[in-house]
């Protein structure tokens, strides 16, 4: 049985919330909402002291996308990084491939990764893989994530359960 969730050992990891992500088309939510979701989480853990909130953003390699500077490249409205939080520029869909994210959560004492943002089949259920081999308890917040389809979008669910990753709500990790 999984032990309870304490922020002490916890990291929020909120997944590609740039302009050009969060403004395709996505299923069950849209990503305005997937948006709001994950500025509900990243309040809250914030207001817990002890938790680590982590920002990914996605830029290609080559800089074919015009790099993080690039528009459509930068966060959504209320997601610049704030001073007490981890910023990570991956180049493919796993946070930490060759970002140095794992070091950076050692190194805090993370035993848990709560995972939300865009898109469920890809970023997040990337991400959430890489958490569970690399012994992390990993939750994905499914109210706060979506996918090209609302069919996609739960079977990432379901292939991520069936990897051990707990999903859960807004609301049951934040309260009402």
């Amino acid at each position: 049985m999984a032990r309870p969730m304490t922020h002490a050992h916890t990291a929020l990891v909120l997944i590609d919330l740039q302009r050009w992500i969060v403004d395709r088309p996505w299923q069950p939510m849209g990503g305005a909402a997937v948006a709001d979701a994950c500025g509900r989480l990243r309040e809250h853990f914030a207001a817990a002291d002890s938790a680590l909130v982590v920002l990914v953003r996605h830029v290609q390699a080559d800089g074919a996308d015009g790099g993080l500077a690039a528009a459509a490249n930068r966060p959504v409205p209320g997601f610049a990084v704030r001073a007490d939080e981890y910023a990570v520029v991956k180049h493919g869909l796993d946070a930490f491939e060759g970002t140095g994210l794992h070091e950076r959560l050692r190194r805090a004492a993370i035993m848990e990764v709560v995972l939300a943002g865009l898109a469920t089949a890809y970023g997040v259920e990337a991400t959430a893989a890489t958490a569970v081999r690399l012994g992390y308890e990993v939750t994905v917040v499914s109210d706060a994530s979506a996918s090209e389809s609302d069919a996609q979008h739960h079977e990432a669910l379901d292939r991520l359960v069936a990897l051990g990753v707990r999903v859960r709500t807004v609301d049951s990790l934040v309260g009402s």
